[in-house]
């Protein structure tokens, strides 16, 4: 036999002799992922707990703006925690717990700037924050936390539902220290579910167990719902899509509102870099006219939406 082939018979007896050793290596036995759970105590009746996944990881599925969430230590977040020492500031003088975000019009940044409140006072460890969505024609709240796949009852059938407890349908987020209210099913008639007095007692429920309960609310000038929502709420801060709002409609939602509910504006995609995101301006003036604020946030308000500055972090009604 030629040296050739017996070379051959070698490599085949080499590569037998290397199968028959990996088939006796024992397999590795895969690693079970630890769930943290989610309370050290079972839950109440109807309550959901959401802690599916561990608090190192979760931004899945959170939506990317969120910063207060996602990078609480962040120069973006750090906007919002100014916004929170003002509320916070706001409940020490005026007893402000039950605050409402809203806009003159959709997709000015009113929910994005809503959570990132919420996600900046619950970074207290001793705070209780509560995140309810009232927009009832265009919840979102669920889907920027990446709830949306998780089914189960929200405020409209704690409205609609005798007996439907508080804390039946709110949904506790570990990771983020924070308590959702999503706004569940959607109505046939929004505007009729807001005014039921079975909101104004969840919401009277919701300040007794909670330190602030914010409160995503509809566009202001769309649709009247914020006006019925109004005598359930301490205080408004509404957004403004800086160069993008139109100048009149921006002024139209100031005036349907009650000023003494205005506590102030926040400017989102504002282009100036000394202030970033956040602008605040306070609501009256001691006399009780139009104070000086508004001559000038409707200076900065385009009329056309001719320009836009960032895009971060708002992005979605």
């Amino acid at each position: 036999m030629s040296k050739f082939f017996k070379a051959l018979e070698q490599a085949e007896r080499d590569r037998t002799l290397r199968e028959q050793g990996q088939r006796q290596e024992p397999k590795a036995t895969p690693a079970t992922p630890t769930v943290p759970a989610a309370s050290r105590e079972d839950p109440a009746p109807g309550r959901i707990l959401v802690a599916a996944k561990p608090p190192a990881a979760p931004s899945d599925g959170v939506e990317e703006h969120l910063v207060s969430l996602l990078a609480p230590t962040s120069f973006e977040a750090e906007q919002y925690r100014a916004l929170r020492h003002l509320v916070e500031q706001l409940r020490k003088t005026a007893d402000l717990s039950v605050v409402a975000v809203s806009s003159a019009e959709a997709a000015d940044g009113k929910t994005t700037t809503a959570i990132n409140l919420a996600g900046a006072l619950a970074q207290g460890p001793e705070t209780r924050v509560l995140l309810v969505d009232v927009d009832l024609r265009r919840s979102s709240v669920k889907d920027f936390l990446g709830l949306g796949h998780i089914g189960g009852r929200g405020l409209v059938d704690a409205i609609l539902t005798p007996g439907v407890a508080l804390e039946d349908v709110v949904r506790h987020y570990p990771p983020f220290n924070l308590s959702v209210l999503p706004a569940g099913r959607h109505p046939a008639s929004p505007y009729e579910l807001l005014k039921s007095s079975n909101l104004g007692g969840i919401l009277e429920e919701a300040r007794r167990r909670y330190d602030y309960v914010v409160l995503d609310t509809p566009p202001l000038v769309p649709y009247p719902d914020c006006r019925v929502i109004g005598k359930w709420v301490d205080g408004f801060i509404v957004v403004v899509a800086a160069h993008k709002t139109p100048r009149k409609l921006v002024e139209e939602a100031l005036n349907v509102m009650d000023p003494a509910k205005i506590v102030g504006l926040i400017f989102n995609r504002d282009d100036r870099p000394v202030s970033g995101y956040y602008y605040y301006a306070s609501a009256q003036s001691p006399d009780g006219a139009r104070p000086g604020w508004w001559v000038r946030t409707l200076n900065r308000v385009s009329g056309s939406g001719r320009r836009r500055g960032p895009s971060w972090p708002g992005r979605k009604p």
